[in-house]
């Protein structure tokens, strides 16, 4: 009988410190309000860095002060932004559009790709 209290007794006490580490665990939680983060907050003042306030012309500027190279690029971006929304207001417009940039690709690419030269093969196998 006393073997049966002992080992009783010695799983009581050991399943009361289990309790009680999980206790401490999750109360300790409690304690950790404020985590730390990473993440950049927002700021009222306007960063140095920061291109989302400024006009095309700015942003033309900045590049130019960049490199030359950078400049005449985003000009370049600038002008097809511009021409996009000029096309964009009527469909007939963007018909036209999509005219031209196939007639431009064409020109850029005059050399016939794999596809055009089966079709021209096909053409003359079959006589048609």
């Amino acid at each position: 009988m006393q073997i049966v209290l002992a080992s009783f007794n010695k799983a009581l006490r050991q399943s009361i410190v289990v309790i009680g580490l999980m206790f401490f665990i999750n109360f300790s939680g409690l304690f950790f309000f404020v985590q730390p983060s990473y993440a950049v907050g927002f700021s009222t003042e306007k960063p140095a860095f920061s291109t989302e306030k400024l006009t095309p012309e700015e942003k033309i500027d900045r590049a130019y002060e960049y490199n030359r190279a950078a400049g005449i690029r985003a000009e370049d971006r600038q002008e097809a932004y511009e021409q996009a929304v000029k096309d964009s207001e009527s469909p007939q417009s963007v018909e036209k559009v999509y005219e031209r940039n196939v007639k431009a690709y064409e020109k850029e690419n005059q050399e016939p790709n794999l596809i055009e030269k089966a079709e021209d093969l096909i053409e003359k196998v079959t006589g048609k």
